[in-house]
């Protein structure tokens, strides 16, 4: 066995970005703890002993992809019990998603507070080494498993709705339904949360808990508006009608009022099967929307698969519209589809009031965003329809 020759915790920073390391190293050495540093994936290989307490992983490094020196590590008997953080300068869910399982115990986005950093640091190595029948086991896969379970057993899930409103007349329309997770642990976001279900194959559980939580508050305000639910292809794919239709039907919550809205369009598998899948939806009353449009994510060619009956335009393309002239266009021409094969057109993001009157001025049919009302677990009607006078007032 490798002995320590101090009490010091041993990191080794993986990174190619001297100014990075440089002052990483000394930031790190000034709180007590002792920095080895290799500047590529093959260095870092050469550098990982027994002794190391914690690996500090970029994502780009000359050599290769941090993802393949994360599985490396974790594959290598002499390094698979070591606690990994991924740093990476990219904010993408998939990344964290593919980090953790391949076997890191936390993924920190750039830049970061160099005490969060180094709160991490203490939290992962606490955390880490766990026995099981004399073997240590590599926590990252297991730790999200857990985690997943606890939430779905407590049903730490909090809902949170977003109104949208018609445009002429100025109405509100309904609902967009958001879940959150009550959680502080890696899955508090909740875009990745839903990542992982899909990943480890509880996402089913993980939304049918969303809609019966929110259901069973909304319930009792609705007046006959509609509700939307985000709604990954997997779950349609995956032969849950009958548990979808229940949930509604335990909620007394009119199917024809609700809207799956379709994310993800890339995860379907069969188009041809989709859409079948799709109609037979549609026909127990169900009706369809494409987010994301213009976003650069949902092509015309989603809309073609789906033929939903509302379309929602992404808020990056909207954001700004009055000041962008292409982004003008391309929301006038959209609309103009929609006007033409009788599909309902929803502006996401509307955050100015230079946002709403362009939007409207384009023939838009609704609205939603941050401008017209925040995201809010309570819902108050009177404070809905006071707001939204406010606004009308000042469009005129």
């Amino acid at each position: 066995m490798i002995q320590k020759s101090n009490n010091k915790k041993r990191i080794l920073l993986i990174d190619d970005d001297k100014a990075i390391t440089q002052t990483l190293s000394m930031l790190l050495e000034t709180r007590g703890y002792d920095v080895n540093v290799a500047n590529s994936g093959e260095e870092g290989f050469e550098k990982a002993t027994a002794a190391t307490d914690l690996i500090l992983l970029d994502l780009i490094l000359p050599d290769q992809e941090g993802f393949e020196v994360c599985r490396k590590l974790k594959e290598e008997e002499r390094t698979c019990h070591i606690p990994i953080i991924i740093l990476s300068a990219k904010l993408l869910s998939e990344d964290i998603v593919e980090g953790l399982y391949l076997g890191a115990d936390d993924y920190l986005i750039k830049p970061f507070e160099y005490e969060e950093l180094v709160a991490r640091m203490e939290a992962v190595m606490r955390r880490k080494m766990v026995l099981n029948n004399g073997n240590i086991v590599a926590q990252g896969e297991n730790a999200i498993i857990a985690e997943l379970r606890k939430i779905l057993d407590e049903k730490s899930i909090v809902s949170f709705f977003q109104p949208i409103f018609h445009l002429k007349p100025f109405k509100l329309f309904g609902f967009e339904v958001l879940s959150r997770p009550k959680t502080q642990s890696m899955l508090s976001n909740p875009e990745l949360l839903f990542k992982a279900a899909i990943q480890f194959g509880c996402y089913t559980d993980l939304e049918m808990l969303s809609w019966t939580t929110a259901l069973a508050y909304i319930s009792k305000f609705v007046r006959n508006e509609k509700l939307f639910f985000n709604c990954n292809p997997y779950l349609i794919e995956g032969s849950n009608f009958q548990v979808v239709k229940s949930v509604f039907e335990k909620s007394h919550i009119d199917i024809k009022d609700t809207v799956l809205e379709i994310t993800e369009r890339s995860a379907i598998s069969n188009t041809a099967i989709f859409y079948e899948l799709v109609n037979n939806y549609r026909d127990h009353g169900f009706r369809f929307a494409v987010d994301d449009v213009g976003g650069g994510y949902a092509s015309l060619e989603s809309i073609v698969k789906i033929r939903p009956e509302i379309i929602k335009f992404d808020r990056h393309i909207i954001s700004n519209l009055n000041k962008e002239p292409y982004k003008k266009g391309i929301i006038k021409s959209l609309v103009g589809f929609c006007k033409e094969h009788k599909v309902f057109s929803i502006a996401e993001g509307i955050e100015t009031k230079e946002d709403l009157a362009t939007v409207m001025e384009l023939g838009v049919d609704a609205v939603q965003g941050y401008y017209l009302y925040k995201p809010t677990p309570e819902i108050n009607r009177d404070d809905i329809e006071k707001v939204s006078s406010i606004i009308l007032e000042a469009n005129k």
